[in-house]
């Protein structure tokens, strides 16, 4: 059976890891470069990789909110679908649809096999999902690498394909239908279009991009973003996921730490990101006005123009003069009319 996804740079890999070549395959000269090349995919396919411990996180978090909600919990995601039961219990969750009958207390190994099977045969043909190189022996024997693999079909699937999103741009049946990375990427750049967001990682580090999308959801629940500091990313983070966990039924599957770190895995944020567009204010929510509304925006053609000609030295020419009564007026229209950038 296999598994296609829409992975990115960093992601589990779903097939089987490449081995390096063989000496029939390599001959006798390896070069420096393929062992530092060989050297670096194990690196990061290492047990304490950063990336892979933010998303087995991640991933655990996700599968533990749905399946709270009959009182289920995995607590080792590599180790804890092994017989096949939690497994098949959160696709009966996702999917609202009771799987074929199956061991209740497996116990021997062919019978846990037999377990995942069920699951998978069920993913495959009963929702339409492709397995790409994932067989039951693989999640019972713990690859943790495929079972990663797995959960991000399930996530791909049933939290980012499936859903019916408000505001979403339709797509006619002929055209060119989007990947579920472009779905989520160009719904979120609809939400905060003042902010260039263009990717799953390096774009959400300081924080700020996910207040401005909490502010978009919910105007006025995050109304400061704009003035954090970057170099604050952490609290920023921290706040920003905390509100929307509070007010947004949003919960915090990836945690401040992670956000912020220079590894972020784009899958783990891609899934904590999908939950927005279901997002719902509850009431009572405390939504107030911008502290600052007058403070200047950081950047701004008008407000850089009038800063640039105001700083020059005033001279007696006529030009100079009007330049300067411009560029003062400038300044004035865009303090009052509260200009975002």
């Amino acid at each position: 059976m296999s598994v296609v996804s829409d992975m990115g740079p960093g992601g589990a890999a779903v097939g089987p890891a490449g081995g390096p070549a063989g000496p029939e395959a390599a001959g006798a000269g390896s070069t420096d470069q393929d062992s530092e090349e060989m050297a670096a995919a194990e690196r990061d396919l290492a047990e304490d990789a950063q990336w892979k411990r933010i998303q087995q996180n991640t991933f655990t978090r996700w599968a533990n909110e749905h399946l709270k909600t009959v009182s289920k919990h995995i607590g080792n995601l590599e180790t804890d679908l092994s017989d096949g039961l939690r497994l098949i219990t959160l696709i009966e969750v996702l999917s609202g649809k009771k799987l074929p009958k199956h061991n209740k207390r497996p116990t021997f190994r062919s019978q846990k096999l037999e377990n995942v099977s069920v699951a998978l045969q069920f993913l495959e043909k009963g929702e339409g999902i492709r397995i790409v190189n994932i067989d039951s022996s693989d999640i019972v024997d713990c690859k943790l690498k495929l079972i990663l693999g797995l959960i991000w079909m399930l996530i791909l699937h049933y939290s980012i394909s499936l859903p019916m999103w408000e505001g979403e741009e339709d797509y006619p049946p002929g055209d060119k239908q989007p990947t579920p990375k472009q779905r989520l990427l160009h719904w979120i750049q609809s939400k905060i279009p003042d902010l260039p967001i263009t990717n799953f990682t390096s774009d959400w580090n300081d924080g700020r991009a996910v207040g401005a999308l909490v502010d978009a959801i919910a105007p006025g629940l995050c109304p400061d973003w704009q003035d954090w500091d970057p170099k604050d990313a952490i609290q920023n983070a921290a706040e920003a996921l905390g509100l929307a966990d509070d007010w947004l039924n949003v919960p915090q599957l990836i945690k401040p730490e992670e956000m912020v770190s220079p590894n972020m895995d784009e899958m783990s944020m891609m899934t904590y990101l999908s939950q927005y567009p279901s997002a719902k204010l509850k009431p009572g929510a405390p939504l107030r006005p911008r502290t600052n509304p007058n403070r200047l925006p950081p950047s701004c053609p008008e407000i850089d123009l009038a800063r640039d000609l105001t700083s020059r030295p005033l001279t007696t020419s006529r030009p100079r003069r009007h330049f300067v009564v411009v560029a003062y007026f400038v300044l004035i229209w865009c303090l009052f009319f509260d200009i975002v950038i």
